[in-house]
C-alpha cells in the first residue's frame, strides 16, 4: 500500500488528519526529544566534542609541521643553490689558477731551456775562441821554429840570390803543407 491509501483510510476512519495536533503524541515527542539530548549532552557530546577537538588538533599540528617543513625545505633548496654556486665558483677560480700556473710554469721552463741554450752557445764560443788560439799560437811557434830553421841555414852558409828564393819557396811549401795537416 502506499501512502496516500493510509492517509485516505485513516480519515474516513474518523481519525485526526495528517495536520491535526495530537497533544500527546507532542509531548511524548519532547520528553524523549530532551532526555535523548541530555543523556547525549552528558554521556556522547563531550567525548564527541573531544575527539573532535582532538582531531582539529592534530589536523593543526600536521599543516603547521607541513607548513614548517615546507619552509626548512625551501630555506635547505636556497643553501644548496648557494653552495653550488660557490662550489661553482671555486671550480672556476681553482681552473684560472691552475692555468696561470701551469703558464708560469712554461715560460720559467722556457727561460730556463734559453739561458742553458744561451750558456752552451757562449762555452762553445769561447771553446772555439780557445782552440783558434791555440791553433794560431802554435802556428806561430811553428813559424818561429821554421824561420828559425831557415835563418840558421841561411847564416851558415851564404848562398846567391836564386839559392835564397829557392830556400824560401821550399820553406813556403814547407809551411803550407804542414798548415794543411793540422785542424
Amino acid at each position: 500500500m502506499n501512502l496516500f491509501t493510509i492517509v485516505l483510510q485513516e480519515h474516513e476512519a474518523g481519525g485526526g488528519g495528517i495536520f491535526d495536533i495530537n497533544t500527546g503524541v507532542m509531548f511524548w515527542t519532547v520528553v524523549i526529544f530532551l532526555t535523548l539530548l541530555v543523556v547525549l549532552t552528558r554521556f556522547a557530546w563531550r567525548p564527541i566534542l573531544g575527539a573532535l577537538e582532538a582531531r582539529e588538533r592534530r589536523i593543526q599540528e600536521i599543516l603547521d609541521a607541513a607548513a614548517q617543513d615546507r619552509v626548512e625545505a625551501e630555506r635547505l633548496l636556497e643553501d644548496q643553490r648557494r653552495q653550488l654556486a660557490e662550489a661553482r665558483q671555486q671550480a672556476q677560480q681553482i681552473l684560472a689558477e691552475g692555468k696561470q700556473a701551469s703558464e708560469r710554469v712554461r715560460q720559467e721552463l722556457l727561460e730556463r731551456a734559453k739561458a742553458e741554450q744561451e750558456a752552451m752557445l757562449a762555452r762553445a764560443r769561447q771553446e772555439l775562441t780557445q782552440e783558434k788560439e791555440r791553433a794560431l799560437e802554435a802556428l806561430r811557434r811553428e813559424a818561429v821554429d821554421l824561420s828559425l830553421a831557415a835563418a840558421s841555414k841561411l847564416v851558415e852558409r851564404r848562398l846567391n840570390a836564386e839559392e835564397d828564393r829557392r830556400l824560401v819557396r821550399s820553406f813556403l811549401e814547407r809551411v803550407g803543407t804542414e798548415a794543411g795537416e793540422q785542424p
